[in-house]
C-alpha cells in the first residue's frame, strides 16, 4: 500500500490489483480504500488472473481529475456542473453521466454496447435506441448553440 500512496503523491495512475493469502474483509478493505481496483486471494487459477487483468485494461486509464475539459466544454465532477464556452448547461442525471463517460473517453470510438454498460450499468435489448436518444439530447444542449461540434458519430 505504500507504493500506491507514493504513486498517488506523484500523480502516477495505474490499474491496481492485489493478490494475497488473506481473504477476510478486514484484510481486503484497506487495499480498496487505498485505491485498489481488484483483489484476488490465493490460491487462484492463472486463467482467472488473466481475465481480471484484461478487464482492468479494458477500463482504460482512470481519470481522477475533478474537472474534465474537451475544447471549450468543461465538466466539474465535484459540483456536477457543465459549462460550454463559459455558459452553464442544464443536464439531467443521465445526460450528465453520458457526457462524463464520453469526455473520459475523448478521442476513442465507443460502441452503443460500451455506452450502455457504463452509463446504464445493465443490459438492454440490442434493438433499443436509448443511446441514440440521449446522444441527440446532448447534441441539442452541448453542440447546437455553439459553432463547433464536439459530439461526433462514426457510422
Amino acid at each position: 500500500m505504500q507504493l500506491i500512496d507514493c504513486a498517488r503523491g506523484n500523480s502516477i495512475f495505474f490499474e491496481e490489483s492485489f493478490r494475497s493469502l488473506r481473504d477476510a474483509l478486514a484484510d481486503k478493505a484497506p487495499h480498496f480504500e487505498a485505491g485498489a481496483d481488484d483483489y484476488l486471494t490465493k490460491p487462484f487459477a492463472f486463467a482467472e488472473l488473466l481475465v481480471r487483468v484484461k478487464a482492468l485494461r479494458r477500463r482504460g486509464a482512470v481519470s481522477r481529475a475533478n474537472v474534465l475539459r474537451v475544447g471549450d466544454l468543461e465538466l466539474d465532477r465535484v459540483t456536477q456542473q457543465v459549462r460550454r464556452g463559459g455558459q452553464r448547461l442544464e443536464l439531467t442525471a443521465k445526460e450528465y453521466a453520458l457526457l462524463e463517460y464520453l469526455m473520459l473517453n475523448a478521442g476513442r470510438v465507443l460502441s452503443r454496447t460500451m455506452i450502455i454498460e457504463h452509463v446504464w450499468d445493465q443490459s438492454f435489448d440490442g434493438a433499443t435506441n436509448i443511446v441514440d436518444v440521449y446522444v441527440r439530447h446532448l447534441r441539442n444542449k452541448v453542440d447546437e448553440p455553439h459553432g463547433s461540434k464536439l459530439i461526433l458519430t462514426r457510422q
